[in-house]
């Protein structure tokens, strides 16, 4: 069985930008773009193993209590099996510099391009663009209208960064017209909208993606539509999960982790189970259902993206 290497990335973040170094051409995946860190040694914590690392390579000290877990992703490259197990600071004291050579720089979070990274790391691009929180809509039985002043004043008040529009009782031409008028106010406000359907919908609507309920994703074979557009997909199960990756999901949401109001017959999987399917998924997972903004360090620690919800926003 070939082994699997266990490597420490780092995100180090400075406002907006990221560390990045280029891998030297002579190694493997060489030429290409990376978040720094190396390899954990046998009996050494992955923290520890990162601090050490960063130190080497970039000429920069990271106090080891300061890192906060990303995304564990585990790749094979087919001559070569890999677990990259990314945590990120913003917290560290330097000036960075390729102390191996190697060229580093900070780049903007948003102009990060997957193309330029090995394969594996694409995930963790994912999740360093992706919000901490991801706030849902409610408010079953208004009208398109209603939902479109409802969900304006609710933006103006608490300006998330990211909301995802989800209105399933309204017919799909009027959730269009409403969410279509939503767009019109996010550009102006700067909020990325997330809708919530059948993927066609971003052919009507200019959003940053579409969320695709478990219903539909089932029946789902390839990616739905162009990478310039987020994808998301429900999810209850590791299967499930395994399904979102191979469609090329952006994120997943995976739930219910607590009991909640609107589904109290529905059994919650709870932090164990929840931590130990994150375990295996290879994309962001946002922890979903009865949870709210008190519950986002618990998320993180079982490995979540963040958290989503809609109580704690709506």
């Amino acid at each position: 069985m070939m082994k699997e290497v266990h490597v420490a990335v780092g995100v180090v973040r400075r406002g907006d930008t990221v560390l990045i170094a280029r891998r030297p051409d002579h190694v493997h995946q060489g030429g290409l773009l990376e978040f720094p860190g190396g390899k954990v040694e046998p009996g050494e914590r992955v923290q520890d193993a990162l601090v050490r690392e960063l130190h080497e390579e970039v000429g920069i000290d990271v106090c080891p209590m300061s890192l906060r877990p990303v995304i564990g992703i585990r790749h094979d490259y087919g001559d070569k099996r890999v677990f990259l197990d990314v945590w990120e600071t913003d917290d560290f004291a330097g000036n960075p510099v390729g102390r191996e050579g190697q060229y580093v720089d900070w780049l903007p979070t948003v102009a990060l391009n997957p193309t330029d990274f090995p394969k594996a790391n694409r995930p963790i691009i994912q999740a360093v663009q992706l919000p901490r929180t991801l706030p849902i809509s409610a408010g079953r039985g208004l009208s398109g209208d209603e939902l479109y002043e409802a969900v304006r004043a609710r933006l103006e008040v608490s300006r998330p960064d990211w909301f995802l529009l989800r209105a399933p009782w309204l017919q799909q031409s009027e959730y269009i017209a409403a969410a279509a008028r939503l767009q019109a106010y996010c550009d102006t406000a700067g909020v990325r909208m997330m809708l919530h359907g059948h993927p066609d919908l971003i052919e009507a609507v200019p959003a940053a993606g579409v969320h695709v309920p478990l219903a539909l994703a089932r029946d789902m074979t390839a990616r739905p539509f162009a990478s310039s557009a987020l994808l998301g997909v429900s999810c209850h199960s590791d299967v499930e999960l395994q399904q979102a990756a191979a469609l090329g999901a952006d994120y997943a949401f995976l739930g219910p982790v607590a009991k909640t109001t609107s589904h109290p017959d529905v059994d919650p999987i709870g932090w164990g189970e929840f931590s130990a399917l994150v375990a295996t998924a290879n994309l962001p997972v946002y922890a979903l259902g009865g949870l709210g903004t008190d519950d986002l360090n618990r998320a993180l620690e079982a490995g979540a993206q963040g958290v989503a919800g809609i109580s704690y926003w709506w």
